[in-house]
């Protein structure tokens, strides 16, 4: 007796903690660190913070934000996710994609980089938060599965030439207009590109080869000359902060701001982020919302792919609901420090998984980084040119133009092949939110289509074993009085009439059938609609003289035909474990 209490309470005690170690996944690796994953973390932790006060302060001003709210954005925030997330390499801050649809989002409410406008990101930061909090909680994080893989390819891939145009009034030195039609940006750069700053399109223009020689055949040739990763992964990756240091040199020594008119950073203020509040009128969140569910699922979309990706190359685990709790309250952080939304990025993610980041440490070295950043170096920005914050993005999103998977998908399937290309039309036609919205309604238009139009296959017997395969693609024996028909699709309202159709066709055609076994073999589910077609069949099937039979049931159907009174009104008799146990049974072996 004393054993089994002590039973209990032990089962008791490891249930609380999986618990608590499941919203607090930091417990599971703080209190047992090891001190050979520290020189990864703080590796990984200073090569990241290194990409991310260029991409932080870019992707602030591609959002319309002044550059330090990108540089807020990537401290708190970071700190949480640390804390909070599953994924031990994930990296969380500004990204361009989500930088976009702040500005879309914004953009139309208030004047870019206004104080109003500064408000309205953060209460969209709030927004976004609650909604992936609250998804996670409940456990929704099923619902980001309805914007397919082309979908969100088609969306990255628009979004991205998207984001590049967009830079192109800071890399050509033009005054060009905000609109929401890319083409009326594509217009109006094309006919007014002769306005061009010259100095500045050169910084621009040579700010964006440096930075693709170091991402693409600097750490190559690195390699070449027999050095370590540990030395060619920071090395390849600083980019950013090379032009950054270049660009604010050159203007600052030969006075480019005053003499050629370059356009620069300025001030940026110093010191930790100030306290900062949302605005709490529910008229205001109801227009921001379709951007903030947009932010949401993109943005988490982003996150859960390479979290999965790289956690699988460790053989560790991503929980997918607590990263939606984690990507929330990082939100949450970002709305009272004075930041805006965030999420996990693609190639800092990469950057931080190469560089042996090894648990939620190296976000938290990171984010100390960029604090002592904003309070000690922010001055040193200011001759900063903003054509090369420009260069950085377009290169950062140039990778984004995902031509390999159109391709890919195309070959395989034209229908998501044809979202894809909906999608990726629809956001360069009618704007970001509206684009990925068409392109979700797109796809999930064509599922049903597609299931609409189940493949039914006449299966006969192969030589003289119980398998039974369909009668165009192999050779087997039928037998001539029983039709068997396999059906390759649960059955659900939009393609049953379909079903009843397709079988009362073949046994009009074919008046020697006095029996119909239905194989359920790929049969999931079958709703209302469908049960209801299912019992007008039997009913016409009996009335011609065809008797109804089924074989080869999954486990849960069968339980909702019992339970429906299904079962009883065919007869038990008429259902069969295997096509082979229906065709002995109806003298056909």
């Amino acid at each position: 007796m004393a054993i089994h209490s002590l039973n209990t309470v032990s089962t008791a005690h490891k249930t609380k903690n999986r618990l608590v170690t499941r919203y607090l996944p930091f417990l599971k690796w703080l209190v047992h660190y090891r001190r050979e994953d520290l020189v990864g973390d703080i590796l990984a932790g200073v090569i990241v913070a290194i990409m991310l006060v260029p991409q932080g302060m870019a992707y602030a001003l591609l959002a319309g934000l002044p550059p330090e709210i990108g540089l807020y954005a990537s401290i708190v925030p970071l700190i949480i996710y640390g804390l909070l997330g599953t994924s031990r390499t994930l990296a969380v801050g500004p990204v361009a994609i989500v930088s976009l649809l702040v500005a879309t989002g914004v953009g139309t409410l208030a004047e870019s980089g206004s104080g109003e406008y500064v408000r309205l990101a953060i209460t969209l930061a709030f927004l976004v938060g609650i909604i992936q909090f609250l998804m996670g909680v409940v456990r929704l994080g099923f619902l980001v599965n309805f914007l397919s893989h082309p979908v969100l390819a088609g969306f990255t891939s628009a979004a991205a030439i998207v984001i590049g145009f967009s830079q192109l009034k800071h890399l050509l030195g033009l005054a060009i207009p905000s609109t929401e039609a890319f083409y009326e940006l594509v217009l109006y750069a094309a006919t007014n590109i002769m306005g061009s700053n010259p100095v500045t399109v050169a910084i621009g223009l040579g700010s964006i080869a440096v930075l693709f020689y170091f991402k693409n055949y600097l750490g190559n040739q690195l390699k070449l000359l027999g050095l370590s990763e540990a030395i060619v992964v920071p090395v390849s990756r600083s980019g950013p902060l090379v032009v950054v240091v270049l660009g604010t040199l050159l203007v600052w020594g030969l006075g480019l701001d005053s003499r050629a008119n370059v356009s620069i950073v300025g001030d940026v203020p110093a010191g930790l982020p100030p306290l900062s509040l949302p605005y709490f009128d529910l008229s205001l969140w109801e227009v921001l919302l379709p951007t903030a569910l947009a932010i949401s699922f993109v943005g988490y979309m982003e996150s859960i792919s390479v979290a999965k990706s790289l956690a699988s190359k460790r053989r560790e685990k991503v929980e997918a609901n607590q990263e939606l709790i984690a990507l929330g309250a990082a939100n949450f952080g970002a709305t009272f420090t004075g930041g805006y939304p965030v999420t996990g990025g693609f190639s800092r993610s990469v950057v931080n998984f190469a560089a042996g980041a090894n648990t939620g440490l190296a976000s938290m070295i990171t984010a100390l980084l960029i604090g002592l950043t904003v309070i000690f170096l922010t001055p040193l920005f200011y001759f900063l040119p903003r054509a090369v914050l420009a260069a950085i993005i377009m290169v950062a999103v140039f990778g984004l133009i995902d031509i390999k998977t159109l391709k890919h998908v195309w070959r395989y399937n034209k229908a998501d092949a044809a979202s894809m290309i909906v999608t990726f039309g629809a956001v360069l036609a009618v704007g970001i939110e509206t684009g990925i919205l068409i392109g979700a309604a797109a796809a999930i238009l064509l599922f049903i289509w597609r299931t609409s139009r189940p493949h039914m296959a006449i299966v006969g017997r192969v030589g003289k074993s119980e398998t039974y395969r369909n009668v165009l693609r192999h050779d087997v024996k039928t037998c001539p009085h029983v039709l068997t028909m396999r059906v390759d699709e649960s059955l659900y309202f939009a393609n049953t009439k379909y079903l009843e159709d397709t079988v009362l066709h073949i046994v009009a055609d074919r008046p020697e059938v006095k029996h119909l076994v239905l194989v359920g073999s790929a049969i999931n589910f079958i709703d209302s609609s469908a049960l209801e077609t299912l019992e007008s069949l039997i009913k016409e099937l009996h009335d011609a003289g065809v008797a109804f039979h089924m074989s080869d049931i999954k486990g849960p159907v069968m339980d909702r035909l019992k339970s429906i009174g299904f079962v009883d009104e065919i007869g038990v008799d008429h259902i069969y474990l295997s096509v082979h146990e229906a065709m002995e049974t109806l003298g056909c072996t």
